[in-house]
């Protein structure tokens, strides 16, 4: 009789299985990203050999607790992956698609990307060594956000090349040299940072402005870095997972 009772609550409020699902896996998820955030402090503190009990003692909770939301050690590096990536996309797509002229158009994005090596270092140096405590992790997130963004930046010179009725056969050799280049500087001035972020990234974006005017000179189109262009092009990167989506069940 309760029990009939209560299927006759449960249905007259709505609250259906599916819906409890919904709720748990969206508590999950919650707290998933929780204890990302948790795993990012204790980077901060410890760097990038800090072990799942610096990341425990962080977010307040038990080894056991951690182990309930993250499979193993390689899930957890995999949404601290997926959280880099995140505030990677946040900052790089507004200055990548941002409307005005070239000269600071890649210097902001330049920008963009070395203010999160300088803010988050530990962080970047986990993900490029794919080592999280004492275990190696298969997953290699560095690698696949230089792909997505070499990708974008080859699909946004071959738009800016064709607009201006010139070969856009090498923009994939561009994009994906551009790229090479600035990731290289970048694990370069985190470990030896003997220059100021404005200056690397002074240096950086004359040197890639310069490549560019060559190329563009070379075809008879001269183009004031300065200057908006009348053509704009803007730059779309395929979102990956965010740190919380694992958690569905």
């Amino acid at each position: 009789m309760n029990r009939m009772a209560d299927r006759v609550k449960r249905h007259s409020t709505g609250d259906s299985g599916d819906a409890r699902r919904d709720r748990w896996k969206s508590h999950r998820a919650a707290r998933r990203e929780e204890f990302v955030e948790a795993a990012l402090r204790a980077l901060a503190k410890h760097g990038p050999d800090l072990g799942m009990e610096h990341v425990a003692a962080e977010a307040g909770v038990t080894k056991p607790v951690l182990y309930r939301h993250f499979t193993d050690k390689a899930d957890l590096f995999v949404a601290l992956g997926h959280r880099g990536t995140e505030i990677l996309f946040e900052r790089l797509i507004p200055a990548m698609s941002r409307e005005e002229a070239p000269l600071p158009r890649i210097r902001k994005s330049l920008d963009a990307f070395f203010s999160i090596i300088q803010e988050y270092p530990n962080l970047y140096r986990l993900l490029v060594r794919s080592k999280f405590a004492d275990r190696r992790i298969d997953a290699d997130i560095v690698a696949e956000d230089k792909q997505v963004i070499a990708n974008a930046l080859s699909s946004l010179l071959g738009d800016y090349l064709r607009a201006y009725k010139i070969d856009s056969g090498g923009a994939e050799v561009w994009g994906h040299g551009i790229v090479g280049m600035v990731q290289n500087v970048g694990e370069w001035w985190l470990e030896r940072p003997t220059m100021s972020r404005d200056a690397v990234v002074e240096y950086l974006t004359m040197t890639i402005w310069a490549a560019i005017d060559g190329v563009l000179r070379g075809y008879g189109v001269t183009i004031d870095p300065n200057k908006p262009l009348e053509i704009d092009k803007i730059v779309t990167l395929n979102q990956k997972p965010t740190a919380g989506d694992a958690a569905a069940g």
